[in-house]
């Protein structure tokens, strides 16, 4: 036996197998098998032994080859562009890559499928058939969402990056209280000394469209604000002429010295493209606040609230792999202030401020 101990002790590091393993130890695979993962079943001088000679010959166990003992796979499905449609995936591209960066410290991994556009779940049903994830994480939940009740229907664990909104008492979700950040954009456009503050959101039925316009409500709530006439609001979808045409519209009934709160980035472009076309001043004569601060809301200077997408992709991770019942977690945004929101004085703004405004000012 001791020539084998010394024929196995040329073996590279890290590409010595099982037998070589049991060979130098002089066992069975199965206690080599059983000290890695059943260690109270061997004898404590066999386990020092054979613990030594993995070790020496430096073996790693085959990841996968443990995951089909254990009956796991380590790794959750991400349906990409879960929605189907053309919204802004900003936040959801960011989303994804957060959770791929978190997942090793969970002892996971990611696997992404596309959605079949014919049936919502057929995808979910595809992926966890091939064996190779042992649940989901959830994006973009909304009205109607069939996913979240197929999955507690075959007992699929699963955690939704956004409220179950049909399922209230449903408890693994993360999401970020968008209302709440709205909130703070209108007391920080009241401090700011705008008169009017319109809201440019999503059409009605949006849950996350109307939470955020619910903020809006609320903030003019606390500034007493909510007289007749002082609630202007203008829907568009995530369109930037859709959304230049309704700020346009918004514009001319809000006046000069007013400002707009957006349901997102892309909208706040088309009030920021609105503004620009009547010939005033960003900021000045109108501040205008995005929602999600992307790229081109810091490209353009437009005051945005943030979304912290890295937390929420760590707390999502920890709600899967955690032995603990879930509780849900709403995560407060933070509003990144930039010049569109900032009333420095130019001559465009030293006209009066119930000015009308036209399709072109001079």
């Amino acid at each position: 036996m001791a020539d084998l101990t010394r024929a196995t002790a040329d073996t590279p590091p890290g590409r010595a197998t099982i037998v070589d393993v049991a060979r130098a130890a002089q066992v069975s695979r199965q206690t080599v098998s059983n000290a890695l993962n059943r260690p109270d079943k061997v004898a404590a001088p066999t386990l020092e032994r054979v613990l030594r000679e993995i070790d020496r010959l430096g073996f790693t166990p085959h990841i996968t080859a443990q995951q089909l003992r254990r009956r796991k796979a380590a790794a959750y499905g991400f349906e990409v562009n879960p929605s189907g449609h053309g919204r802004l995936g900003h936040i959801l591209d960011e989303f994804l890559v957060q959770l791929t960066v978190a997942a090793p410290a969970h002892g996971s991994h990611l696997m992404t499928f596309a959605p079949d556009p014919e049936d919502v779940i057929e995808g979910y049903r595809q992926t966890l058939a091939t064996g190779l994830v042992d649940g989901f994480v959830l994006a973009d939940t909304r009205h109607g969402d069939p996913r979240p009740q197929w999955l507690l229907d075959h007992h699929v664990p699963f955690v939704a990056f956004g409220r179950v909104w049909d399922l209230p008492e449903l408890r693994q979700w993360v999401d970020v209280d968008g209302g709440a950040g709205v909130r703070e954009a209108v007391a920080h456009l009241v401090a700011a000394g705008y008169d009017r503050i319109g809201f440019l959101g999503w059409p009605t039925g949006s849950p996350v469209g109307d939470d955020r316009r619910h903020g809006w409500l609320a903030g003019l709530a606390d500034a007493g604000r909510t007289a007749s006439g002082q609630l202007e609001a203008e829907e568009s979808v995530q369109d930037l002429d859709q959304a230049t045409a309704a700020a346009e519209r918004l514009l001319r009934r809000l006046g000069l010295g007013s400002a707009v709160v957006c349901a997102s980035d892309m909208l706040a472009l088309g009030a920021v493209r609105a503004v620009r076309n009547t010939g005033l001043a960003l900021g000045a004569d109108i501040g205008v606040v995005g929602f999600d601060d992307t790229d081109v809301a810091d490209a353009l200077s437009v005051t945005s609230i943030r979304q912290p997408i890295a937390e929420a992709a760590r707390t999502a991770w920890q709600m899967l792999t955690s032995p603990e019942s879930p509780r849900p977690v709403l995560l407060a945004p933070a509003l990144t202030v930039r010049s569109s929101t900032t009333r420095t004085p130019t001559s465009s703004a030293t006209r009066p401020r119930d000015t009308p405004i036209t399709e072109e000012q001079p």
